[in-house]
């Protein structure tokens, strides 16, 4: 009797395991959500399996023939884990964007855009910013320092590309908009990028000041065409989309894209541009 306790006692200790496991790999399941859907069909299938050790306890077949009970139960372990196995094998695997073709020439029109530098240089910097963007602000003294060093010879045309985790980015951009109404899109561009794209009423008002703008002229700008550069913004990421921007900053030189992230990597592309025109 003893030892028929102390078996039954081992059988409850391994089923609870058993349960523990699949509740372990339901958490996993649910924190990782449609990448593992698959988990779901092989968890029912496992679940099943658990029943099944749970009713050879519940109707005795301990007590009937231990050893035989010991035995069904270890190949239904022995099946369970096989099937856990199985499942990590044939565990969809995220899909990884194409690499990207450095070599490929895009159709990058200006259109309305903002131009910073020579509008009639021979050599094109497109980049799509955030304004609420870190990197977007971490990299734009670059632009300036190329700018500084080719006055005549590269201009830069800015393409509004605003992420949807930032709230800023898209208010920011109709603000930049505004601002080139009267002519300060570069100033504003700088403030926003300088202050993470606040657009909060106080802030508006010192960039305004700043700048020299006509206050109530920039606020009717901002608000009363607020469809004319929701079309701006539309615009520029049908182009985004359609030049393979994946992020922010984007930069392009003369059509392809540019890893150059520092003055001296953007002058050796624009230096062979320029050879290449002579």
């Amino acid at each position: 009797m003893e030892n028929k306790s102390n078996i039954t006692v081992i059988l409850l200790v391994v089923l609870i395991g058993v349960f523990s496991g699949v509740g372990l790999l339901i958490g996993i399941n649910n924190a990782i959500g449609v990448a593992l859907n698959p988990l779901n069909t092989k968890l029912a299938v496992i679940e099943n399996s658990v029943r099944n050790i749970e009713n050879k306890l519940n109707t005795g077949a301990v007590g009937g023939n231990q050893n035989a009970a010991l035995a069904s139960i270890q190949d239904a372990l022995t099946q369970l884990q096989n099937k856990i196995n199985a499942n990590g094998a044939n565990a969809q695997q995220p899909q990884q964007p194409p690499a990207e073709d450095m070599n490929k020439v895009y159709d990058l029109n200006p259109g309305v855009s903002s131009i910073l530098g020579n509008k009639n240089a021979p050599v094109t910097i497109t980049e799509f910013s955030d304004f609420q963007c870190p990197f977007c602000a971490r990299f734009y003294p670059v632009i300036k320092d190329v700018l500084g060093a080719y006055p005549n010879q590269v201009r830069v045309v800015i393409k509004n590309f605003p992420l949807p985790f930032h709230p800023n980015a898209r208010p920011a951009a109709k603000l930049a908009m505004a601002a080139n109404e009267q002519g300060k899109f570069q100033g504003m561009m700088e403030s926003l990028l300088a202050n993470g794209g606040d657009v909060s009423d106080d802030k508006i008002k010192e960039y305004a000041k700043t700048l020299g703008l006509n206050y109530n002229k920039l606020m009717a700008d901002y608000k009363g065409k607020d469809a004319q550069w929701e079309q701006q913004l539309k615009d520029d990421f049908q182009l985004a989309t359609n030049s393979d921007v994946r992020g922010t900053p984007t930069f392009y030189l003369n059509g392809h894209k540019t890893n150059s992230r520092d003055l001296a990597s953007f002058k050796v592309e624009i230096d062979a541009i320029l050879a290449a025109k002579k």
